[in-house]
Order: C-alpha cells, then structure tokens, then sequence
C-alpha cells in the first residue's frame, strides 16, 4: 500500500484503520505517510474507503513481499492452499478429512493475533523450537510451504524480515508427547518478539471429556472455556483408524 503524497491533503481519516499503526502523519509535509516496512498489506485502510482525494493506493507485490497480503488480507486467495487467508481447515472440517485423530492432538500457534502483526522471524524462532519435540507440520498449512526443512521447521530465509498480520503454524502431536511440546512453548515465548494464540484440538471421548485440558492446566496454562465445536454433519465421512 502507498499514499500518494500529490494527493493526500493530511485529512487523517485512515490512520485509526491501519491495523498495526503503520500509518503517519508527517507534520512539516501535512501528509500522511505509510511506513514499508511495518505495512502488512492487509488492505484494510485502501477498503474503508475513507479518504477524501483517494489517496491510497494498491501496488503491485513481488515475491516475497507479496507474502504480507497472502497473509494479511482475508480477501487474497493463497496460491498454495486455495482458500482466502492464512488459515486452514484445521477441525473445522475433520470428519471428513480425518485430520486430528484419536491418541493425537492439533496444535496451532498464531503468531500476531490480535492486532500486533508478526515477522516470519519470530514464527522460524517457535517453529524449530517445537520440531525438536517430534511433532509433523501440516502440510497443507501456508507456512509448511515456506519450510526450507519439514524435520526442523526451518524456514526459507529470504522471507525472515517479511511483517504479516498473523502467521499460524500448525501440528499434529501425539497426545502423550503433548505435555512436553507446551512446555516448549511456554519456554520459547519470551524470546519472540510478538503474542500468539495457542490452540489445542482434540476428539472428544465418549463421555464428553476433553483429553487435552488437563495435560494443558498440568503444563501450567489456563485454557478459556469458550470452544470451537465440530458437529459431525460432513459427508463423505473420514474413515477412524
């Protein structure tokens, strides 16, 4: 994104839409400006459609800048998963997928969320931290695509400095290693430069209990009670193993 300076009157209507304060007023110029360099391309101050001269515009993203907008902007389709955003089917869809199984967890980390943005340093940081414990990449995850090495979690390193709104990185654990890799996780957090949402998914057991909270609380985080709920109503049906 780029504000036209011949056209920006320094109204300031579109500096509260950025989403990561990335947007300026210069005072000597009366315009404002778009820091590069902490922009995620996510479009939303372009969308709110709320400068008086049209001053802000879209460019053209190249490689691997053009990684901010994939991750960034709900509305660009990802050219590796083929669904708009960063995100996955993740359980949203497992009962036909059959992606988390019984005696395994799903493990997702967004990096960013909410409102902070992440660079692809901080998700190299936490992703080789956490292959350590034995865990499989997703692959089809848009940040599996970037690894350089599924085995370590080592991604591409000509991406590092690239800003992104949020990244999500995406395992599957079993569920007797699951303990272990939080741990590692709460161990790795003070060393990025960012927040991230944990989540933790898991069939449920017969009874209604939920085989991840209390290895989660034992590990020494507090889970919220809100959930995300899969209801089963996919067909074809995924075969149990």
């Amino acid at each position: 994104m780029k504000i036209d300076p011949e056209k920006c009157t320094g109204f300031e209507a579109c500096i509260p839409y950025c989403t990561v304060g990335a947007i300026h007023l210069e005072k000597e110029k009366g315009i404002s400006v778009i820091d590069p360099d902490e922009c995620v391309e996510c479009g939303v101050c372009y969308r709110a459609n709320v400068c008086p001269t049209d001053a802000i515009e879209r460019v053209e993203l190249k490689f691997p800048r053009s990684l901010r907008g994939a991750f960034s902007d709900p509305l660009t389709v990802h050219k590796d998963t083929g669904i708009p955003g960063r995100g996955t089917e993740e359980m949203k869809t497992n009962e036909v997928t059959g992606r988390i199984r019984r005696g395994h967890a799903g493990v997702a980390m967004e990096l960013g969320r909410p409102g902070v943005g992440t660079r692809f340093r901080d998700v190299d940081i936490l992703a080789q931290a956490v292959a350590k414990v034995g865990v499989t990449f997703e692959p089809k995850n848009p940040v599996t695509f970037l690894m350089m090495d599924k085995e370590t979690g080592k991604l591409r390193e000509d991406i590092l400095n690239e800003k992104v709104l949020s990244a999500i990185i995406e395992v599957d654990v079993e569920m007797n290693k699951l303990e272990t890799l939080l741990r590692v996780i709460k161990e790795t957090a003070p060393k990025l430069d960012t927040v991230f949402s944990l989540d933790l998914i898991c069939k449920v057991g017969p009874q209604g209990e939920i085989e991840t909270l209390p290895i989660a609380q034992k590990a020494g985080f507090t889970p919220r009670p809100n959930t995300k709920n899969n209801l089963g109503f996919g067909r074809p049906l995924a075969k149990e193993e």
